[in-house]
């Protein structure tokens, strides 16, 4: 009888050291989040992401345009051969990531000046919520421009595709269904 009493009492105790353990690791991932991050010359901003503001890289900003159909001029210069490109749709798009990229550096330098603003208010230690909400529109502002920038870029270039190379381009990117909203009549260049 003793035996039968053990064992519930053995499982039940070795759940809850087990509970506790998942707990106090969690509480402990929780606490030491922004660990190293106070190194940072500007905090709200890692040191890639400084440098993909620098080089006017994506980072994520058109995700919509590309994951519904509105092919990136950047992965089709890379996809060149593969898509057949025209020589005319090739220096078109070769045009189209240089005005994007351009303007995406213009602006990431500016979000870069934005946060360190912030930062400095935070650093002296004399900030406001006036200034706060006056810098954090600026930034928002920017971020926006940013966006637009690389989405708008997405836009041209699926008018210099035809619709079989967006095809093959979402293919040859590994999106197997992308948006019908994707699906519109494409310019044949």
């Amino acid at each position: 009888m003793k035996r039968l009493f053990v064992y519930p009492v053995l499982v039940y105790t070795v759940l809850v050291y087990l509970m506790l353990a998942t707990f106090c690791s969690a509480t402990l991932a929780e606490q030491t989040n922004y660990s190293g991050e106070e190194l940072r010359e500007i905090k709200s901003l890692s040191k890639d992401r400084i440098e993909g503001l620098l080089e006017g890289k994506g980072m994520g900003y058109a995700k919509v345009a590309e994951l519904n159909g509105y092919p990136g001029p950047k992965h089709v210069l890379e996809l060149a051969e593969e898509l057949d490109l025209s020589e005319e749709q090739l220096a078109k798009t070769k045009s189209n990531f240089s005005k994007m990229n351009k303007q995406a550096r213009e602006l990431g330098q500016q979000l870069i000046h934005a946060e360190r603003e912030l930062e400095t208010l935070f650093n002296v230690g004399s900030v406001t919520e006036a200034q706060v909400i006056s810098r954090l529109e600026n930034i928002v502002q920017l971020e926006a421009q940013l966006r637009a920038c690389h989405v708008n870029a997405h836009l041209t270039q699926k008018n210099l595709l035809s619709a079989h190379q967006v095809q093959l381009y979402n293919r040859l990117r590994g999106y197997s269904n992308p948006s019908q909203h994707g699906k519109h009549k494409h310019h044949h260049e």
